[in-house]
């Protein structure tokens, strides 16, 4: 009997600010079993781990160690100017994408059909497959235009999760704010965790 294909989820992080939010989906992803995570990084997203990380990036001779996340030789990388990777791709059936953080200019994009990289075109395919898209903006305030591009986006069935963080579940530290995030982006992707408590529990 033929073995069950592992299941395959794509993450790509773009430049807006809130990198930590697409590196702890990475690594949390990494931690699944018969998954393969596909990660593509945009330009301007290693210009910001730079700045909020001090994380040297070298996106043509990628090194998944200077991620700085356990786990991330497992990642298998896709440079952001490879259009002809499988991401670009209907046929290559990836179960879910998301985009964390998403720039706003990503955003705008991906809402116009503009693919002018391998993370646009990525989310391209998502929407006209019609398979599970999760974008993050981390922008404030909204203009009337960001706000106009990410209802173009629900409108197309993707889910649009701002970084916003709840406060029920008594964070103590940056990292429980980030991970009230993350488990919202996993709970979207099909992915179980125990990151924070939930609504109504007790723990």
């Amino acid at each position: 009997m033929a073995s069950k294909p592992n299941r395959r989820i794509g993450l790509a992080i773009t430049g807006a600010s809130g990198a930590v939010y697409g590196l702890r989906v990475l690594e949390e992803l990494l931690r699944l079993p018969a998954t393969d995570v596909h990660l593509t990084v945009s330009a301007s997203a290693a210009k910001v781990l730079r700045v909020e990380h001090g994380l040297k990036v070298d996106l043509d001779r990628f090194k998944p160690a200077a991620l700085g996340v356990q786990g991330a030789k497992r990642a298998i990388y896709h440079h952001h100017e490879d259009i002809a990777a499988p991401l670009a791709s209907g046929s290559f059936r990836l179960s879910a994408l998301a985009i964390v953080p998403c720039s706003m200019g990503c955003a705008g994009k991906i809402a116009h059909g503009i693919s002018g990289d391998l993370v646009e075109r990525a989310a391209d395919v998502m929407i006209k497959e019609r398979r599970s898209l999760v974008v993050v903006p981390r922008e404030t305030p909204l203009s009337a235009v960001h706000l106009e591009n990410l209802l173009a986006l629900a409108r197309l069935g993707v889910t649009v999760l701002p970084a916003a963080p709840g406060f029920y579940g008594r964070p103590k530290k940056i990292g429980d704010m980030v991970d009230f995030v993350v488990a919202r982006v996993l709970d979207h992707l099909g992915v179980e965790h125990r990151l924070g408590p939930r609504w109504g529990s007790r723990t």
